[in-house]
């Protein structure tokens, strides 16, 4: 939405949002509140919080460890003590954060006016999530992901090296240290990530250590590049499932890096061309 398009306030919003005022504790009506949904700005309807970032913290307010990506800026506080979250979108005031209070895993509370919100429940909005994997030629990757139930979208890319906006040609040179992946774009209140996980480990061979097929080179490497503790957990218990049944993984377990989307030739290859891909297919292993 553009600024002319904001929604209408009332005066208690207003208060809030504009003025940077606080709600009364405990007295929002998403504190003490677990459905399944989104959070979206009461000013701009931008999206902010997926139901799976709240916890209960009891401090009066809703209360989260974390946020949809790029939703949220956080700024000092004019009293100079505390750093202030805002829409990233239309700079709406939300609340503050605080770190170190050792609530969650994550280790951090966003503390959030009720005010500040809109509830959109689960089955009435997409919850977006994105994961990124490396099996080989991001082409036979990014096909079957396509057919996943839940995926809205499958990217073919880089990641992994330092270099910026690498080519085709970079990567395929096998020194600019990226990998070729593909970033899957899911509905998270359709597919959950373990099951991409399990799904990306049954088309392609993880035990092949130097390529995928025939396709053979550092590029083509077997990776999964986990954006937090809790995906790195899931990676981790997969394989030693496999592990456990005589699979002898070579699979990177790799911190999340800038991702780089290929060139538009490379996306949706297969079907463009429509042709079946030639060094993967699905075997179920779970």
């Amino acid at each position: 939405m553009d600024k002319d398009s904001y929604n209408k306030l009332t005066a208690a919003e207003e208060r809030v949002l504009l003025h940077k005022g606080t709600e009364a504790p405990f007295s929002g009506k998403y504190n003490d509140f677990a459905e399944r949904g989104t959070y979206l700005c009461k000013r701009c309807n931008s999206p902010l919080y997926h139901s799976k970032h709240k916890f209960q913290s009891s401090c009066g307010w809703p209360s989260f460890d974390d946020e949809i990506s790029g939703a949220i800026t956080q700024q000092l506080d004019a009293d100079g003590l505390r750093e202030e979250i805002v829409c990233a979108n239309c700079a709406a005031h939300l609340g503050h954060v605080f770190v170190g209070e050792r609530l969650t895993d994550k280790n951090v509370r966003q503390c959030v006016n009720s005010i500040s919100l809109i509830f959109v429940p689960a089955e009435e909005s997409a919850e977006i999530e994105k994961a990124y994997f490396a099996g080989g030629c991001f082409w036979g990757v990014e096909y079957y992901f396509s057919q996943n139930k839940g995926v809205v979208s499958v990217t073919s890319g880089y990641m992994g090296g330092a270099l910026k906006n690498p080519t085709y040609r970079d990567v395929t040179s096998g020194l600019s240290g990226h990998l070729e992946v593909v970033e899957v774009a899911y509905d998270a209140n359709k597919v959950d990530y373990e099951d991409l996980v399990r799904f990306f480990f049954e088309i392609h061979d993880p035990t092949q250590a130097n390529g995928q097929g025939p396709d053979i080179g550092s590029q083509y490497l077997s990776a999964v590049f986990c954006q937090n503790v809790e995906e790195k957990k899931v990676v981790n218990k997969l394989i030693a499932i496999l592990e456990a049944k005589g699979f002898d993984i070579s699979t990177m377990v790799l911190p999340y890096k800038p991702f780089w989307p290929a060139e538009d030739y490379h996306q949706q290859y297969y079907a463009k061309k429509k042709q079946l891909p030639y060094c993967h297919a699905y075997e179920k292993k779970f």
